[in-house]
Order: structure tokens, then sequence, then C-alpha cells
């Protein structure tokens, strides 16, 4: 038996961040829950403060199969390296030959630099040729593009 689980980034701001995390990874902000229109609306209904309404985002996957992201607001900044990070696995696999694998890697780290991303690193292979990249999100949280 599996265990359903979630992953959390701590961030400064939540909404902006979510924004980024949905684009990389096609995640959507989940519906409302029912009985409610919208979201403001379950926030008002359960007296939630209007400067909390940022204080944390869900994504979740469309189809709704595999793990949630969730966005807290924390006031300290990010200071040190991630000791855990995601893999965003847009190559197919190192078994795909290098010609295919490789451009898509390419392809998604442009895509991704231009929505706020930054590139920390490049790795290559033992051959010299291109393997992944360390990007980061615009708030410096470290992820792989392989």
């Amino acid at each position: 038996m599996t265990t359903t689980w979630g992953l959390t980034i701590d961030c400064a701001r939540p909404g902006e961040l979510a924004k980024f995390w949905a684009l990389a990874l096609g995640y959507v902000e989940p519906a409302s829950p029912p009985g409610f229109a919208s979201w403001e609306e379950w926030f008002r209904h359960h007296d939630v403060p209007e400067e909390e309404w940022d204080d944390g985002a869900l994504l979740t996957p469309p189809d709704d199969v595999g793990p949630t992201l969730s966005l807290l607001k924390v006031p300290e900044p990010k200071t040190v390296k991630n000791r855990l990070h995601l893999d965003l696995k847009v190559g197919g696999g190192r078994d795909q030959p290098w010609e295919e694998r490789w451009p898509r890697v390419l392809a998604e780290v442009e895509r991704l630099t231009a929505a706020g991303a930054t590139v920390v690193q490049r790795f290559d292979g033992a051959d010299g040729r291109g393997d992944h990249f360390v990007l980061a999100d615009p708030e410096g949280n470290e992820f792989c593009v392989v």
C-alpha cells in the first residue's frame, strides 16, 4: 500500500510562485470546495482575513494523479541549497538517443528561463555532451531539467 503525499515549497510570495510552477509542471489550481463559487467566497465564509489570502497556494495535477504541490509563505528568505529538489524529466530518459533527448532539455530550459527561472549550472556527461541542467525558480529553489 502506498501513501498519498505532496510536496511543499516555502516561499515569500506563494501566489506568484504558484504561477511559475503551474507552467513548469502543467499543474492547476484546484476548484473551489463544493458549495462555494470561488476560493474568495470560501475564505470569507471561514473568516480568513484578506491579508492572509496569499499565505499559501495549492497546485494539483489536472488528472488528479500524482502528488500535490503546496506553496507556503514563510518570513525567512532562502539561504542555503535545497536538500530535496524536483527533477523535470522532459528528455524522456537517458535510454533515449541523445540527439532526441538533448533538444527537449534545451527547449524546456529556454521555456522556463523565459518564465523567470535562472540557470544555475549545466552538467555534461563523460562524453562531453550535455546531460542536464540545474535551474532555480524565481525565488531561488533549485530543480533539475533532465
